[in-house]
């Protein structure tokens, strides 16, 4: 199954290049772009001259060889001289994303004197006398700390903590964008549990939360049921929760559009790993009753041989019946297919063995476990994690918003029922007007997304701040 690719900005190039002044050049060189299939978006002539003219073209492209195929393309056209040509993105990565700045003036001594020594003193004496003050007179109280261990970075598996820093700054320039939180990248160079988990609490008291992040699967449930336990901060894993809150708020819409009951609907929902265990622990929280989780090895239950921790949970609260076989048998008759696993693993005359009015959320990226095109001849709803097809399920939707409320309450834990509470807050920013099969999750630009979501775990907070994750 291959997912067709258009032009993307996410590869998107500018050719400095220089043409003849009079010549027919100028003219040739966006449909020499759009001939190798890119699309230009930007034309600017930078240097005029009688002979020359400098022209930095901007264009879209597929991927780095297309690029290229584009450049040869110009290159081509006679009387050009191509000089440079710059990747915008890695442009935008040039010396990282983010940066710190005061937040207050230090332009003469006196204020010096006041945020540094000896005024200072005061202020660190006031806290040593009493903690709590921490979280109101430092950056405690407005501070996350982005941790990972590079093992499982996006689609690309495990890349390294350096490799992993780019993901890690993008994620704290969403915290600020969307949520107006200060947070932080810590890309540990250890693997082992031990080194990650007491290395976390050792920098806590700097932080008023820990947001985990790419560390793979079973690892991960291990790094982060010890760190609730040691901390007194709230400690979320996006990988696993983010997902969740999103696809529970999705399918709530989702249901809606088919007019279906969560506690009455079939699902099969392909991974096992962090991802499907948390959306699954959501879905049984929120009601649902009969689900089949499938991993690369068939459907989980309880007479299989392999089952570790993790996959013994899911065996005793899924699959009543014992179904034993594929995905694909999996599939046929189940109401909603949620796919947090592998590209391609399913095609649309699959999706087509569904109930009537079924609902797809094919979430592998770049590339789905079926094809949003094949799914929407059979599937009422489809939805996918791509920005390019209506319904994007997107983490982004989720974070900002709750670490604001996790922070705005002082909570020191995060709850199943905060979990559930922004899901919930995340359905209800689609109106009743607005609900559609292609369009049951907001756009992450929608400015009640974080508000709605942040509301929801602050008042879910309130009065059960110190009440721990509970079991679905």
């Amino acid at each position: 199954m291959t997912v067709a690719t258009v032009p993307s900005v996410s590869y998107s190039i500018t050719v400095r290049l220089e043409v003849p002044a009079g010549g027919k050049a100028v003219s040739q060189l966006t449909h020499a772009v759009e001939s190798a299939g890119g699309v230009v978006t930007a034309l600017d002539v930078t240097t005029a001259g009688h002979e020359t003219l400098r022209i930095d073209v901007t264009c879209a492209t597929r991927d780095t060889d297309h690029a290229q195929a584009i450049v040869d393309k110009l290159e081509a056209v006679e009387g050009v001289v191509i000089h440079k040509v710059s990747d915008r993105t890695f442009l935008m990565h040039l010396g990282g994303k983010i940066e710190m700045k005061s937040k207050v003036p230090l332009r003469n001594r006196d204020e010096l004197s006041m945020a540094y020594t000896p005024g200072v003193a005061r202020v660190s004496m006031a806290i040593a006398r009493n903690p709590e003050d921490a979280r109101r007179l430092t950056i405690k109280r407005n501070t996350v700390a982005v941790v990972t261990d590079g093992s499982a970075v996006l689609g690309l598996g495990n890349i390294g903590p350096a490799a992993a820093l780019p993901v890690m700054e993008g994620k704290a320039a969403l915290f600020k964008r969307f949520a107006d939180i200060d947070a932080w990248p810590i890309c540990l160079d250890t693997q082992d549990v031990d080194e990650i988990v007491r290395t976390v609490q050792i920098i806590a008291p700097g932080f008023g939360g820990i947001n985990l992040e790419d560390i793979s699967a079973p690892r991960c449930f291990e790094v982060e049921r010890r760190l609730r336990d040691l901390l007194d901060i709230p400690v979320f894993h996006d990988d696993q929760h983010g997902t969740a809150i999103c696809v529970l708020a999705a399918l709530t819409n989702a249901l809606r559009v088919v007019g279906k009951e969560i506690g009455e609907v079939r699902i099969a929902l392909a991974g096992a790993g962090a991802a499907g265990t948390a959306v699954l622990r959501l879905l049984l929280a929120a009601g649902a009753r009969n689900v089949i989780v499938c991993d690369y090895l068939g459907a989980v239950h309880r007479g299989r041989q392999d089952l570790d921790d993790s996959l013994r949970w899911i065996a005793e609260h899924t699959n009543a019946d014992g179904y034993a076989g594929d995905l694909r048998g999996a599939v046929k008759g189940a109401d909603v297919f949620i796919g947090v696993s592998a590209p391609g693993i399913l095609n649309g005359d699959d999706i087509a063995t569904m109930a009537k009015d079924a609902v797809v959320f094919a979430l592998a990226n770049p590339e789905p476990e079926v094809s949003p095109d094949a799914a929407r001849e059979h599937a009422a709803v489809v939805a996918t994690g791509r920005s390019d097809y209506p319904n994007q399920i997107n983490n982004v939707l989720a974070f900002p918003g709750v670490f604001r409320g996790l922070l705005d309450a002082q909570a020191s834990v995060v709850s199943q029922e905060m979990l559930l509470a922004a899901a919930r807050a995340l359905a209800a920013v689609v109106t009743d007007e607005e609900l559609g099969p292609n369009y049951i999750i907001p756009s992450v630009f929608h400015a009640d997304v974080s508000t709605a979501v942040a509301a929801a775990v602050r008042e879910s907070a309130g009065g059960r701040a110190r009440t721990g994750m509970t079991e679905a």
